[in-house]
């Protein structure tokens, strides 16, 4: 190969490269050179075929398969390009399943579904000739005021390495490969901001940021994994050897390919100021151990085959990153391809993409308060208000095509369905009369429509007020990447429309549609707070429909927070995995207890958790085994997400007051229980000692079971015993759960 040919494999072409903000400063980049010049020597990646613009697909599966055999047929070495394109709520493609935002996917608290919607997504992604997905994110949430909290998916690692590698089991069963991103820090970001400086200490990075993506490259075999924009300490992740090349490949054996972030090696110069220009900033990156820079080669191509030709960079650096390039591409049957026969028919929302979007949707949503006003029963006039009560926006997150893509085309239409909110209970409540009001807008100062909202909450004899965020993209929106919050108030006068209506006296339901959480104490414990609270993260295309079921009581709320409920944006950044000096004392007046803790969720059933049971002593190596009695004592069926919390009474550095260990979602009919036992390995309580090894000491650990991190249920002790165990790299960290026995209610005789 020609030093012009490997080069071409090492970065994307994105043909429909515009300035329309759907990546980051983009409109900066220069714009890319015509297909006939980019193909000259090859193409790595094909960036965003489908996921740029409303096309229609099957035209543009046939383009891109002509594009493909010109490839194959019109260049001397004839290798394809790897098609990539975001994934994060589903296919980012026009008329794709909409799917919830991953923040739903940690509510659900349930990998298996999660690992299904991966494989209905990477089905048809297979369909279309994509083969790369840029998902998912496993950032560990710190602070809710960042904007990209509704791509995360928990404030705990364990809840996002679990749920994150179902997700890459799905995905890559079908033949494509998964892309793990940010790795890593991103989301520890200064001030809750997007591009900020992160200060994470070496013991905080291994333990919290760093444990999901060794999950997802482990245990879920993920091929791909893509930088962070973050620099840590003043060391951008983008040059950061140590991270990409060291810490993965060296201590992980990941043997897949490194993608940049788009035009994070560019942002080496521009944003960073650690290269002196573009070349330089290629050297970084490709010494660093990024193997491909998406979305063109800003760096990659003529400013790096300058450094190479000078002698500044080594060729063998070049071939490195080809090699595992075009091992990427045989992986993927690239090289057998023929490109022959589009597809001539396909369905991106077929019935199985609804039914696993309606049951996450389902699963995930939370129930935050409720005096007995839910479920609603018998209401014939129920009000209807907020501005997000009638909008399909409001349900999708920030990287679905629609929020992300059709935005910036106004009047193109869905190309599936997604009922709002209104539409679901208009078709669930036939017999009852909806009266609905707007009040006011997601954003903005405007007032005039309260005063119309608490005239319909008074005609009714009950009112549900939907309010919440609208995801966008740099500043366009109330949430997303770059629409980042410096308060956790409701935006707008939102809050004002709901005080308002609660004011009336009308029993009112407030439904949250939102990409991060909110402080709303003053709805939840206030001195005058709703009748009930239900919070859900963009639920997709099917959470309209979800919410109608769980406001009639057809379906029993189930979700859990995946993140703790901020009692203010001045208590951030905050996590429940936090030392006894991170929580509140009477020598500071400041209160950083969350509104609702991790792990919190209430249903229309209650559940007991009992007779939780250990041994005595374990030793440090190996696993150990934790059984509980978990009992439906409500009167309707539900489902229970059983969680397993653990703390190191004392240890040699600090450790957090509750650390989930394991969970898992049991549904249990009325009077029915369940024991269930966790294997737990003890690699589950290792932590990073002072030596910055992974440890697991001997000493006291508190277990227990109960509705959040916050509530002691049932309570065991054990000791752990033996020598301190150095943690090797191939044990299993993982908790297998089972359900050992059910025992149903004896009938009255």
């Amino acid at each position: 190969m020609t030093l012009e040919e490997k080069l071409a494999q090492l970065v994307g072409y994105w043909s429909d490269q515009t300035t329309d903000a759907v990546a980051p400063m983009s409109g900066e980049m220069a714009p890319p050179a015509s297909f006939e010049e980019a193909i000259e020597h090859g193409i790595g990646h094909l960036t965003r075929v489908y996921g740029t613009f409303p096309v229609e697909p099957l035209e543009r599966a046939r383009w891109l398969w002509e594009q493909q055999r010109r490839l194959v047929t019109g260049t001397r070495l004839g290798i394809p390009a790897i098609v990539h394109e975001e994934v994060l709520t589903g296919l980012a493609a026009w008329k794709a399943a909409t799917f919830p935002t991953p923040l739903a996917w940690g509510a659900a608290f349930d990998p298996e579904l999660v690992e299904r919607m991966g494989a209905a997504i990477g089905r048809s992604m297979r369909e279309l000739g994509i083969h790369q997905g840029l998902a998912p994110v496993l950032d560990v949430i710190r602070d809710p005021r960042w904007g990209r909290v509704d791509e995360c998916i928990a404030e705990d690692p364990y809840v996002v390495g679990t749920i994150g590698t179902a997700y890459v089991r799905g995905l890559q069963q079908e033949g494509v490969h998964a892309t793990l991103k940010h790795f890593v820090g991103y989301s520890a970001s200064q001030a809750g901001r997007n591009h900020a400086p992160t200060h994470i200490g070496p013991r905080e990075l291994a333990d919290v940021f760093l444990p999901p993506f060794e999950m997802a490259i482990r245990d879920g075999g993920a091929r791909s994994v893509m930088n962070s924009y973050a620099e840590i300490d003043g060391v951008p992740v983008a040059a950061a050897s140590e991270l990409l090349t060291g810490l993965l490949r060296d201590t992980w054996g990941f043997d897949g390919v490194v993608v940049s972030d788009y035009f994070a090696v560019a942002f080496l110069e521009s944003m960073h100021g650690i290269a002196a220009d573009r070349g330089e900033a290629a050297q970084l990156a490709l010494d660093a151990g990024i193997d491909v820079e998406l979305p063109s080669g800003d760096a990659y191509l003529a400013p790096l085959a300058a450094r190479v030709r000078s002698g500044q960079v080594p060729e063998e650096l070049i071939d490195r990153s080809v090699l595992r390039v075009l091992s990427q591409k045989e992986d993927l049957g690239l090289f057998d391809a023929t490109f022959d026969d589009p597809p001539e028919r396909i369905d991106l929302d077929d019935a199985e993409h609804r039914q696993i979007a309606r049951r996450l949707a389902e699963q995930s949503v939370i129930l935050l308060s409720n005096d007995g006003s839910l479920p609603i029963e018998g209401a014939r006039r129920i009000a209807l208000i907020g501005p997000n009560a009638d909008s399909a926006e409001s349900l999708m997150g920030c990287y679905s095509f629609a929020n992300h893509v059709l935005a910036h085309h106004p009047g193109t239409e869905f190309g599936f369905a997604i009922p709002t909110v209104r539409e679901g209970l208009e078709q669930r409540f036939p017999s009852s009369q909806l009266l609905v009001s707007r009040g006011c807008e997601v954003e903005g100062d405007d007032r005039d429509g309260i005063g119309a909202a608490v005239g319909t909450a008074r005609s009714a004899e009950v009112a549900i007020v939907v309010v919440g965020d609208r995801a966008g993209l740099f500043g366009r929106g109330t949430v997303g990447e770059g629409n980042d919050a410096d308060s956790l108030e409701l935006p707008g006068v939102q809050r004002e429309l709901v005080e308002a209506v609660i004011a009336t006296g009308t029993p009112t339901v407030v439904v949250l549609l939102t990409g991060r959480p909110y402080a709303l104490g003053w709805l939840l414990d206030g001195s005058h707070p709703a009748a009930a609270v239900l919070q859900a993260f963009f639920p997709g295309e099917e959470g309209g429909t979800a919410l109608a079921a769980i406001l009639a009581g057809d379906v029993n709320p189930s979700g859990r927070l995946p993140v703790s409920l901020p009692r203010s944006a001045g208590a951030q950044p905050f996590s429940y995995l936090h030392p006894i000096l991170g929580g509140p004392s009477d020598i500071t007046s400041a209160d950083s207890t969350p509104v609702r803790p991790f792990g919190f969720g209430l249903g229309y059933t209650t559940f007991a958790h009992e007779a939780l049971e250990v041994a005595e002593q374990v030793p440090t190596t190996g696993s150990f085994v934790v059984r509980v009695r978990v009992r439906n004592t409500g009167r309707c069926p539900g489902a229970d997400v059983v969680q397993l919390y653990a703390r190191d009474t004392a240890a040699s550095v600090t450790r957090p007051v509750a650390q989930l260990v394991g969970y898992e979602r049991v549904a249990l009919e009325p009077g029915e229980e369940a024991i269930l036992a966790f294997d737990v390995p003890t690699s589950r309580l290792a932590f990073t000692g002072r030596a910055l090894r992974r440890i697991v000491e001997p000493g006291d650990i508190e277990l227990w079971v109960g509705p959040s991190s916050a509530v002691k249920e049932t309570v065991a002790r054990t000791e752990l015993v033996g020598a301190v165990h150095e943690v090797d790299s191939s044990e299993d960290r993982i908790v297998a759960v089972r359900v050992e026995s059910v025992a149903r209610p004896t009938p009255a005789a």
